[in-house]
């Protein structure tokens, strides 16, 4: 969280003048580092809830090697992400159960996701509806944020 000057006037007087005391407000920030606006803040945002030790695995990689180190970390998923990190697929529980095939013929390419400045009140509504357990948070230019998980979700959104 930054904090920024209340006017232009004041953002104006603070560069004139460095040693000035301004009045600043807080400022929750969202997609591309913009402000959030309104009263509800950050909290209220599916960014501020995921899970972001979800595995992530590349196409070249052993499936078999992949599946024994989500295994070991307690997970039932793992994303694929190229080298700059961008998600283009998804492994689930059932690509995780047959190891005989590569990474890329067991993924589930280009998963749905969400921004992280998503209402968490309506990705638990769409989670409900469509039943999902969970949903991938990334940011707009593709790269994996974390795992939001609906009972994390459930927990802050009263019914």
């Amino acid at each position: 969280m930054r904090h920024e000057p209340t006017s232009r006037g004041a953002a104006r007087n603070a560069r004139l003048h460095p040693r000035l005391r301004l009045r600043r407000r807080k400022v929750d920030w969202g997609s591309f580092n913009l402000p959030l606006n309104g009263r509800a803040g950050t909290e209220t945002r599916a960014g501020a809830h995921v899970r972001s030790d979800v595995p992530t695995c590349r196409l070249d990689e052993p499936l078999r090697h992949v599946c024994q180190r989500v295994e070991k970390a307690g997970w039932d998923t793992c994303f694929v992400v190229d080298e700059a990190g961008i998600v283009i697929g998804r492994l689930g529980r059932s690509a995780l159960g047959g190891q005989e095939q590569s990474v890329g013929d067991a993924m589930t390419p280009g998963p749905s996701t969400v921004r992280p400045s998503a209402r968490l009140e309506a990705m638990v509504k769409r989670m409900h509806e469509q039943n999902l357990s969970n949903l991938p948070v990334t940011t707009s230019d593709g790269r994996l944020v974390g795992l939001l998980m609906r009972e994390d979700a459930e927990r802050v959104v009263p019914r």
